[in-house]
């Protein structure tokens, strides 16, 4: 959703769906909204197919929605978390740290809308550099974290 150009040769777009949906929306053209999601890779945030230390930059884009039903139009567009979110974010989480190069930097997108950014902070042991809150009621988050040479040095 937030990338200038989804083909540049220099972005991976993982995600484990690779689907289209067609659903109702009054604000479009027509009358309903086209999602569709194509990832360059089919894989899990828990599981990527990356060897340690690959990227200076990881965007972490997870989905946020726990309760919101999984046919919600939201759902389809962003995916949502299952009944172990904990242990979902936590290994996820760790997987771009894993992936994630020396000195590179983790990107980290969350909406507190279901669950509070603090709480999702307390998945993992990095602690983040900076953030900004933005959007009409400040719920949504972008947070900067880095992966230092020795990671336990960023630990709390």
């Amino acid at each position: 959703m937030f990338w200038f150009d989804r083909a540049d040769e220099r972005v991976i777009f993982v995600d484990k769906r690779r689907e289209t949906h067609t659903l109702p929306d009054i604000s479009s053209r027509g009358g309903s909204r086209t999602i569709v999601i194509n990832p360059d890779v089919l894989a899990d945030f828990t599981a990527l197919p990356f060897p340690d230390n690959r990227f200076s930059l990881v965007v972490l884009d997870p989905p946020h929605l726990a309760r919101n039903g999984r046919e919600s139009w939201m759902a389809k567009k962003y995916g949502t978390l299952g009944d172990n979110w904990r242990e979902e974010l936590t290994k996820g989480f760790s997987e771009c740290f894993r992936v994630l190069k020396p000195d590179g930097t983790l990107i980290f997108k969350w909406n507190e809308d279901e669950i509070s950014v603090q709480e999702i902070l307390t998945l993992t042991p990095a602690r983040p550099l900076f953030g900004s809150r933005y959007g009409r009621h400040f719920k949504s988050h972008w947070i900067v974290f880095t992966k230092p040479n020795n990671h336990s040095a960023q630990t709390r």
